[in-house]
């Protein structure tokens, strides 16, 4: 990897906008013992587009409530904070990401909402937090939009290194291409919008072979997450790894579709499929 091909990404990631301020508040507060809640309720209803998606969410088939959330604080109050955080990062990150020309960005956000539904459905057998998951998931290929927004031109010459080359994943075509990876450039990114280490390293080693803890939560979840028909094998692997049984992989494969087409309808205003 040439590092003033890293260099350069990192460079550029501090052209794009920031995540809004409620945000980056909420990340903030993570490591807080002493968190005023009713604060951050105010903080987040003052942003009203986002207040009206995260309760969208919150009484989405995703929580599955028995009763209508109808405020942040209530939110707060039924689902808990991490809850209510991870639903507002995942709008805010998603209004504050910019489109790409070279990108599909229908499927680009639906690649990245599915694995956060599969990563938080993965959690909890792999010891990992489910709403820390998630996020991770939903993040996990944002280095591709860095690398397709930042560096458009040279962008275009990766879906033309993958034809001349059979059966190449796309982080080797990015490698091959930039010498950095979406995997890296993610990393980056997540580092500059200040999510926790934890999240920026899962990022950076979801690919590897070895990945343990969160990195192997959201490698597994973006095999899983594939299209029927798209890496049939690695899917397998995956479910042979987790060591589910029969009925688990059918529980799941049911569930995770029906909520990653709910996530889409509200976070990207998709059709569900």
């Amino acid at each position: 990897m040439s590092q003033v091909a890293l260099d350069e990404v990192v460079r550029r990631i501090h052209d794009l906008p920031s995540l809004p301020a409620v945000v980056a508040e909420l990340l903030g507060c993570m490591a807080e013992d002493d968190i005023d809640l009713p604060y951050l309720a105010s903080r987040i209803a003052l942003d009203q587009a986002l207040t009206a998606k995260t309760l969208r969410l919150a009484n989405s088939s995703f929580y599955g409530m028995p009763s209508k959330v109808t405020s942040i604080q209530q939110a707060m109050s039924v689902l808990g904070l991490h809850s209510v955080r991870t639903l507002v990062t995942a709008c805010g990150v998603i209004s504050a990401a910019p489109p790409a020309g070279a990108l599909d960005m229908d499927s680009f956000w639906r690649e990245a909402i599915a694995t956060a539904v599969w990563a938080r459905a993965l959690a909890r057998q792999l010891r990992q937090s489910p709403d820390t998951a998630f996020t991770a998931g939903l993040l996990h290929n944002l280095g591709t939009l860095v690398l397709a927004t930042r560096f458009p031109a040279e962008y275009a010459a990766v879906p033309a290194w993958r034809a001349e080359h059979a059966d190449a994943s796309l982080a080797e075509a990015e490698l091959a291409v930039f010498g950095v990876d979406h995997a890296q450039a993610g990393s980056a990114l997540a580092a500059y919008w200040r999510f926790p280490p934890a999240i920026q390293d899962a990022i950076s080693h979801q690919h590897r072979a070895n990945a343990t803890g969160l990195a192997l939560a959201v490698g597994l979840a973006h095999l899983l997450a594939a299209p029927p028909g798209a890496g049939d094998q690695q899917r397998e692997q995956a479910w042979e790894r987790l060591a589910f049984d029969q009925e688990q992989r059918r529980q799941l494969t049911q569930a995770c579709p029906l909520l990653v087409n709910d996530m889409c309808t509200i976070l990207v205003n998709q059709d569900p499929r």
